[in-house]
């Protein structure tokens, strides 16, 4: 799956006003310039993609897409299934066929195989392009609520600890993580209920996962 692109996560929310009085008397009767320093960095980190695809309103558009999906699944694994039959059937037949019905039959089964896998590209660059279609378009939404966030809570900065290819945060107190209150702040917004509990032995949907394809 492609990894998410990168969004504006490094939000300079406030500035240093630098200030100095001076009079309008003569230079021998000016007070001192009032000497300012800029306030301490007030820094935060969030697991970007993590929160986007924690919300409920991903949740339930994956859900959907994933249903969306279940009758190019059907398809495949319904010729998947042909395939294996076709296999099985060859090799309890061999010996009774001739030598021309064998590579008759082994090439029928071959192209078929070749069929599947086409079929099961196509079908997982589909559905890997309208996964990531729907990350990006609320990745804009939910960066959205988090410098609102950020600012309210009076950071000046924050940093993704979700790119583990490259990380730019080796450490960060749990205090200034604010992965869930994002995605909090981001269900209220949105006023989309929390998804049904899954049932056991169902994967949670924390990312995208790949089109499923059938053995074959």
């Amino acid at each position: 799956m492609k990894r998410l692109p990168v969004f504006a996560l490094l939000l300079v929310l406030a500035s240093v006003v630098v200030a100095g009085s001076q009079t309008t008397t003569s230079p021998a009767a000016q007070k001192p310039a009032v000497s300012t320093t800029a306030s301490p960095a007030k820094v935060a980190v969030v697991a970007f993609q993590a929160a986007v695809t924690q919300t409920n309103e991903f949740q339930r558009d994956f859900a959907d897409l994933q249903k969306k999906y279940d009758p190019k699944r059907a398809q495949l694994k319904k010729l998947s299934d042909e395939i294996d039959t076709l296999t099985k059937q060859l090799q309890a037949q061999g010996a009774q066929l001739t030598d021309s019905e064998r590579a008759s039959r082994s090439r029928a089964i071959d192209e078929k195989k070749r069929q599947l896998d086409r079929d099961t590209q196509d079908a997982q660059t589909d559905f890997e392009n309208d996964a990531q279609q729907l990350l990006n378009t609320l990745a804009g939404k939910v960066g959205a609520v988090m410098t609102d966030l950020a600012a309210k809570l009076g950071f000046t900065l924050v940093l993704d600890t979700g790119d583990q290819q490259n990380p730019t945060v080796l450490y960060a107190i749990s205090s200034i993580d604010i992965t869930k209150a994002v995605i909090d702040a981001y269900n209220l917004k949105s006023g989309v209920p929390a998804p049904p509990e899954q049932g056991a032995g169902q994967p949670a949907m924390d990312a995208p996962q790949p089109m499923p394809a059938p053995a074959h």
